[in-house]
């Protein structure tokens, strides 16, 4: 069976048929996935059955796996996956619980921020759970070409510690950060406009969750600034919401997309996935 491409949204998704990652794929088979990954940013595989090491094998196609800085939540066979879990085992969550419940993009914080991740889910909830993915091309594209011209010579800080002080220090079960993680990921700046690589086309490169400042703005500028950015690239028809069946696996581009996980279900009732990060990629003007 040939490969399988159905477009899911407007600005971005794709789903993919006809392919098992946790079988033998082919050169070309490999090739198309790849110009889809481009072309749509978002990539949805139905039905699998990925073991961990197949998981990371798989990702290992597009870059280097990369371990996760909260070392607690890593699978101890294979620490290039990361564990997002409700489940709590002797008292403690076996995962990240509340994980990506903001809007952001994996690893802006970092000097070299993630290239794609990929999400599998092992069990899901009855109801709710959903990803919303937003295309940051398109909503750099459809800023007014004056708008443009401001921020193409603009750059932020992003800091991981920004979600612990925004999001997670409001929710239960979630431990902090310990000194050594902090001190693996300090804040780094980054443009705020940054050209795709392999596409070279142009996407916003922000999300509320790790941007704290626009450099060079008072701070009462650039929470204007941003509070517009991050409600511009959150408007509908930006979105691809994506509704979790247990066996999905998504791998999404970071360079050119954010997305949050939506807490709209039963937390009695297990979401348990496994996310891999993929390579490395610097952003440039």
């Amino acid at each position: 069976m040939g490969l399988e491409v159905k477009r899911q949204a407007g600005a971005l998704g794709a789903e993919i048929g006809g392919v098992d990652l946790a079988g033998e794929l082919g050169n070309a088979a490999f090739d198309a996935i790849l110009e889809a990954f481009h072309e749509h940013a978002v990539l949805v595989f139905r039905g699998q059955d990925l073991s961990p090491e197949a998981q990371v094998a798989f990702s290992r196609r597009f870059g280097p796996a990369i371990a996760h800085v909260l070392e607690g939540f890593r699978l101890p066979d294979n620490p290039e996956v990361f564990l997002i879990s409700n489940e709590v085992e002797d008292g403690k969550p076996k995962g990240a619980i509340y994980a990506g419940q903001y809007w952001h993009s994996d690893l802006s914080y970092s000097d070299r921020p993630a290239l794609g991740s990929m999400l599998h889910a092992r069990e899901v909830p009855g109801a709710g759970g959903d990803t919303m993915f937003a295309s940051m091309e398109a909503a750099y594209r459809a800023l007014s070409p004056t708008m443009r011209e401001i921020l193409s010579g603009l750059s932020a800080v992003h800091d991981y510690a920004h979600a612990y002080e925004t999001v997670f220090s409001k929710l239960p079960n979630r431990p902090p950060m310990t000194e050594k993680e902090r001190a693996r990921v300090p804040p780094v700046t980054h443009p705020i406009v940054r050209t795709h690589p392999e596409t070279g086309r142009r996407s916003l490169f922000i999300n509320p969750g790790f941007t704290r400042h626009i450099v060079g703005l008072l701070e009462e500028e650039s929470a204007a600034l941003l509070d517009f950015l991050f409600g511009h690239a959150t408007r509908p028809e930006f979105i691809y919401r994506h509704q979790w069946q247990a066996g999905d696996v998504v791998l999404w581009d970071n360079r050119s997309t954010m997305h949050r996980a939506v807490a709209d279900y039963d937390m009695t009732e297990v979401r348990h996935m496994h996310r891999t990060t993929i390579g490395e990629s610097r952003p440039v003007r």
